[in-house]
């Protein structure tokens, strides 16, 4: 039997997962899993990268000792964050963690050397303060030593890619979360670059999802106790998600649900038009040059932090379900910076529910119930604002990844947003992952086929609007 393997990176923990073909279906197991966060050091915010090449090493040698070796290795992430690397392939500066602070006020920064309006003109991309753009800005303005130092930048999976194989190549998908991409010609914006006065140099070859890196460098087949072909995924995680989507129709609107929740549709052309600026949509790249038309909303991370804070007892079903008893209906903005790292989810949501005159929510199932109901408002305004965008009217909502299995969120998204809402599967991002290795692989044809391979190898739960 033939098996391959998913690496799915997020922020809060990562995992492996084995993938294989079985009479017609996808078959997945997990064998490894471990924790992720950033860690808090003189007031920065950073990602352990060595730790977590450990667990990707360790996950590894697990095959090894169950004996189910792959035939190739994908690994996924989450975007933006980077290594710069010297010329022997040694960090020359902290691997920062995107919720950090050095990027406060350098939008404006960019900004005078490039009009935000031209800049989304330019690259499609949602503003985000967290960026690429703005990280290698701040960077430039506060620690030019390291980009000196750099002759390349890497994205987390393109870094521990380089870590297996030994090569420097960055994956197209993740490549357009930086916002110095071209979406016309799927390549860097090098004149954009210039004028921000970053090097050239650090800016790798760009590298089609589906391609294959090589073999395991030698010192690491024989620690990890076998080799294999790497192979790039859609090496961001939500683009690995939304090949997963368990639909091939044109009509198709998913939430990659997790800490983030990426809601969109696939255009097979950007849309970096003045208006879709405004509604602050994104063009994200996906497999086969699809863009991911999506708007990022602040997602479960809300839940997570709150959870942690007020009941770290209880299981995320227990409060999903205590939530779903509150009588409380306060809607707070949820998309809004504030969020994005606050000394206490809680309290910024008790605050924001006071400052707007509505109910304060007390108990942890209260706090997590306006929440929700606030994740799904978003996204029943985000619905509209895609369907007003593309002109077309989506029937239902695909919610996959983790998010799937929180029952009361996907029946108040459906109410919210009036549509029938199919959650699952909860493992979206792993799945795509391997789908893409089997393209690769030839054992799956294409996108479309794989995609129905989806739909028939996993449980899909579709909930109605109207009930």
């Amino acid at each position: 039997m033939k098996y391959y393997l998913a690496v799915d990176i997020g922020a809060s923990s990562g995992r492996h997962i084995l993938g294989t073909l079985e009479n017609g279906k996808m078959k997945i197991e997990e064998i490894y899993r471990f924790p992720n966060g950033m860690v808090e050091k003189d007031g920065h915010k950073y990602w352990d990268a060595d730790a977590l090449f450990g667990h990707i090493k360790a996950g590894m040698k697990k095959c090894a000792e169950i004996g189910k070796i792959p035939a190739s290795i994908g690994i996924d992430t989450w975007g933006v964050d980077y290594a710069l690397l010297d010329e022997a392939g040694e960090r020359v500066s902290p691997v920062y963690g995107y919720r950090d602070s050095r990027t406060e006020g350098i939008d404006l920064e960019v900004y005078k050397v490039i009009p935000e309006d031209e800049l989304y003109a330019r690259t499609g991309i949602q503003k985000q303060p967290f960026n690429t753009i703005y990280q290698l800005t701040a960077a430039k303005k506060n620690d030019p030593g390291s980009l000196e130092k750099a002759s390349s930048m890497l994205l987390m999976p393109d870094y521990f890619n380089f870590l297996l194989t030994g090569r420097r190549m960055t994956e197209y998908t993740n490549a357009s979360t930086t916002q110095l991409l071209n979406p016309e010609t799927y390549d860097w914006d090098f004149e954009l670059i210039d004028k921000l006065g970053l090097p050239r140099r650090i800016f790798t070859k760009i590298a089609e999802p589906g391609t294959v890196l090589g073999s395991l460098k030698k010192e690491i087949a024989e620690e990890v106790g076998f080799d294999c072909s790497v192979v790039l995924p859609a090496t961001h995680d939500t683009g690995s998600a939304v090949a997963a989507v368990p639909s091939a129709e044109d009509d198709t609107l998913y939430i990659s649900s997790g800490t983030w929740s990426l809601m969109g549709c696939e255009l097979k052309k950007a849309d970096t038009s003045e208006e879709s600026r405004k509604r602050n949509l994104t063009n994200e790249g996906g497999y086969d040059h699809r863009f991911r038309y999506l708007k990022n909303i602040m997602g479960l991370w809300m839940i997570q932090s709150a959870k942690a804070e007020l009941a770290p007892d209880m299981s995320y079903g227990e409060l999903c379900g205590a939530a779903s008893e509150a009588a409380i209906g306060s809607i707070i903005p949820a998309n809004d910076g504030r969020f994005l790292s606050p000394a206490s989810m809680s309290e910024e949501v008790r605050a924001a529910c006071r400052e707007s005159g509505q109910d304060v929510p007390e108990t942890p199932a209260e706090v997590a119930a306006v929440i929700y109901n606030s994740l799904a408002k978003c996204y029943a305004d985000t619905l509209r604002e895609i369907e007003e965008m593309t002109g077309v009217h989506y029937p239902c909502i695909h919610v996959i990844g983790g998010g799937s299995n929180a029952d009361y969120l996907n029946r108040i998204t459906a109410k919210f947003c009036q549509r029938a809402v199919y959650a699952g599967p909860s493992e979206a991002t792993a799945i795509g992952n391997l789908l893409v290795q089997m393209i690769a692989d030839g054992a799956v044809p294409d996108l479309e086929t794989g995609r129905g391979l989806v739909f028939d190898s996993f449980d899909v739960t579709g909930y109605s609007w109207d009930d």
